[in-house]
């Protein structure tokens, strides 16, 4: 089952985890020192918050979590179906995890990742960053890596 994916960059992190804690009622799944992440199931999210102040502070992207490779692949294939502008990035390494993933933009510009994680990786990210992401999505600003 896939799980709705949101990354918001944040000004303060601490008090933002707080925040976001007592709303899911839960403490994060995974925490660092410039990264907290959950994955909620009531309602079937995965939310992931960084301090990114060069980026600005507010939702930065969202996407959906694939379980598997299988329901990655039919998330590409409906994107491929409207000739959406995607932009491979397998094999990534990013927010602490490993992951192959689909990057677009919906019509009006919003930034979408879809990305089924096959593992924890132990540093933040070494993926080809928000240039990679954006050559063949434009127009709109840069996004992060999540």
């Amino acid at each position: 089952m896939k799980r709705l994916h949101l990354h918001i960059s944040v000004d303060d992190l601490q008090s933002s985890k707080e925040f976001y804690s007592a709303i899911f009622g839960q403490e994060p799944t995974l925490e660092k020192t410039d990264y907290v992440r959950w994955e909620v199931d009531d309602p079937k999210v995965h939310l992931a918050i960084s301090r990114q102040e060069a980026r600005g502070f507010g939702i930065d992207h969202v996407g959906i979590k694939a379980e598997t490779d299988e329901e990655l692949k039919d998330l590409a294939t409906r994107l491929a179906a409207i000739e959406a502008p995607v932009r491979d990035e397998m094999q990534a390494q990013c927010c602490y995890a490993n992951s192959d993933k689909h990057w677009t933009r919906d019509p009006s510009g919003v930034v979408w990742e879809m990305f089924h994680t096959m593992g924890e990786a132990k540093v933040y990210g070494t993926d080809r960053g928000p240039e990679f992401r954006d050559e063949a999505v434009q127009p709109g600003p840069n996004v992060r890596c999540c």
